[in-house]
């Protein structure tokens, strides 16, 4: 079964009392047992529902994993996956990532004994230097938010594996339309769901997925015993997205080719930051391990104005001043005072968010209307 079709049949059943075509909404908390532990397979909604078990089944073969859970956020994964650690232990993660997954790392989970060393994956022999007894596990996002660095995952599965670590991969940006970590060798990936799988900005969720029975058993106990688990309408929404995930992915990634062209080219712009373009640090990993280059674009602005990324970010109309991504709407944004603010200045400005840089996540619309938009912005400084 080719991806497409995938999309829209993995995991997908006929409702067998009606024929529905369509996965019912199971708006359920409970389910009759004949008698105690006799039932058809769901006993209660938060340790399973059928409609969010046909979601997690369908993102599990999309990402080529045998195992899918979801959670009531991309945050809420994360908080399960490194529940999978124990005190004393340490993790080595990416320097450029997003602001809440650096403010769980640091703010929640380091007052209970859990380790973290942010460092630029771009040098496996830098990254293998901070590895000691007490590491269990890599952390990488690639591409990165919102420097969009790419990171060799073959090369960090390598290194994983040498030294029995696990390797997590945020593939949020990507989507398993343009890399499937786990046939590069990572152990889990996970997505926020919210982005770009639901596609429609009209959800929160998260995911993991991983081939491991051991490790699906331990992330399952975590979902059911922490209880961090959407609903059966948020489920069917985000299952409702992923049926035309690959061709909203085709066309944000041919936008994110013209707006990056149009930036590259622009008076008012410093840098650009978009893994097609040739200029980019790891284009050839990228053309390695994607199938295609994303809609998310990042630039700064010449002179590095914080006044300046203010005005243009307020002055855009079909580029809507907003968090999050992944939507078919374009949106912007000023990583620096709204995804990342959690991050210190002076941590942010090592990896690049500088106070002039701006994120967009570039949407569907006619691509025409977007250059436009952003054209006539930057005129205003």
């Amino acid at each position: 079964m080719k991806f497409g079709t995938k999309t829209i049949h993995a995991g997908q059943h006929a409702d067998p009392t009606t024929g529905a075509i369509m996965t019912p909404v199971y708006q359920t908390s409970t389910y009759i047992q004949e008698k105690p532990g006799d039932h058809k397979g769901y006993e209660y909604s938060r340790t399973g529902n059928p409609t969010r078990k046909a979601l997690e089944d369908n993102i599990a073969a999309l990402e080529s994993g045998k195992y899918g859970l979801c959670f009531g956020s991309g945050l809420a994964a994360v908080d399960s996956i490194i529940k999978l650690l124990s005190p004393g232990d340490e993790v080595i993660s990416t320097n450029d990532l997003y602001g809440g997954t650096y403010r769980i790392f640091t703010k929640v989970f380091e007052q209970f004994g859990i380790k973290f060393h942010f460092t630029g994956m771009g040098n496996i022999e830098k990254i293998a230097s901070l590895i000691n007894s007490n590491t269990k596990m890599i952390w990488a996002e690639t591409p990165t938010n919102p420097m969009l660095n790419i990171i060799d995952i073959t090369a960090l599965s390598k290194l994983s594996k040498s030294n029995d670590l696990l390797l997590v991969v945020d593939n949020t940006f990507a989507t398993p339309y343009l890399q499937r970590p786990i046939e590069l060798g990572a152990d889990i990936v996970m997505h926020s769901l919210t982005k770009y799988m639901g596609g429609h900005s009209d959800v929160i969720m998260g995911a993991a997925i991983c081939n491991d029975e051991n490790i699906a058993e331990k992330l399952y106990f975590l979902q059911n015993s922490c209880g961090a688990v959407p609903g059966p309408q948020d489920a069917f929404l985000v299952l409702r997205g992923i049926k035309t995930l690959h061709l909203r992915m085709q066309r944000h990634c041919e936008n994110g080719k013209v707006i990056s062209d149009f930036l590259s080219n622009h008076s008012k712009v410093k840098n650009v930051f978009w893994p097609g373009l040739k200029s980019h640090p790891n284009h050839d990993v990228a053309e390695k391990q994607m199938n295609g280059f994303g809609g998310m674009v990042s630039f700064d602005l010449k002179g590095n104005q914080l006044e300046d990324a203010i005005k243009v970010v307020s002055a855009t109309k079909y580029f809507t001043l907003a968090e999050s991504l992944g939507g078919v709407e374009s949106l912007i944004g000023h990583p620096a005072s709204m995804t990342h603010a959690a991050i210190p200045k002076a941590e942010r400005e090592i990896t690049g968010v500088v106070d002039s840089l701006i994120r967009l996540s570039v949407g569907i619309e006619d691509v025409e209307d977007l250059v436009e938009d952003l054209d006539q912005a930057l005129n205003k400084i």
